[in-house]
């Protein structure tokens, strides 16, 4: 059985460095998507995470039944952004935007997702399974560092980015280039101090 291991192939994009941001490029990927509004750990959100790796760990089992192709469901990703920006950078989190997403090999294939769903509606029926889709999303170029710790520390880090991004003579929006974190730890069995969490930032 081939064995996929999607984090090791693209270790460049999941594997930034801690004390430093980098440039990186990241190509166009394809992701099982829940768009939202409010608190990053409000019953909207729950409800979307809870919806999404269901779907996920279908389609895994179903390529490795079906196709002989194993490999490891990717971390949880969040777009984050707001209307208006200063409520972002504000914390009025009751406000904020949000597209929770899950990376899948580029031979998933909308039809196989679609089954995925209607699979997961018949035996789970989660909250959100009709707000799933499957689209591509292309960043392009991005600036990106390591956070360890709390989410809620991340401050810090967030600003040694964005000054990495201006000092390049770079920029971004925060709505079209959306600020992005990938969630590699799992926060139920990782204590709170050791959580990695990439800070990804794509720029113009």
């Amino acid at each position: 059985m081939d064995k996929l291991d999607l984090k090791k192939e693209l270790k460049h994009l999941f594997n930034p460095p801690q004390k430093e941001p980098v440039i990186v490029d990241v190509p166009p990927m394809n992701y099982l998507m829940i768009d939202g509004r409010g608190q990053p750990d409000g019953p909207e959100a729950v409800a979307a995470i809870e919806t999404l790796y269901p779907v996920a760990y279908t389609l895994k089992f179903t390529v490795k039944k079906e196709q002989g192709i194993d490999y490891g469901v990717m971390p949880l990703e969040g777009l984050w952004w707001s209307d208006d920006m200063t409520d972002f950078l504000e914390g009025r989190r009751d406000r904020w935007q949000w597209t929770y997403m899950i990376m899948h090999p580029e031979f998933i294939t909308a039809a196989m997702v679609e089954k995925a769903i209607d699979e997961v509606r018949r035996k789970k029926n989660p909250a959100a399974i009709g707000k799933v889709k499957f689209e591509s999303l292309a960043e392009g170029k991005a600036a990106q560092i390591m956070h360890i710790g709390p989410y809620s520390e991340e401050g810090p880090n967030i600003l040694k980015l964005h000054a990495f991004i201006h000092d390049a003579g770079l920029s971004f929006d925060g709505q079209i280039q959306k600020h992005h974190e990938i969630y590699l730890s799992d926060p139920r069995r990782t204590a709170p101090d050791k959580w990695k969490t990439i800070i990804r930032q794509p720029v113009k």
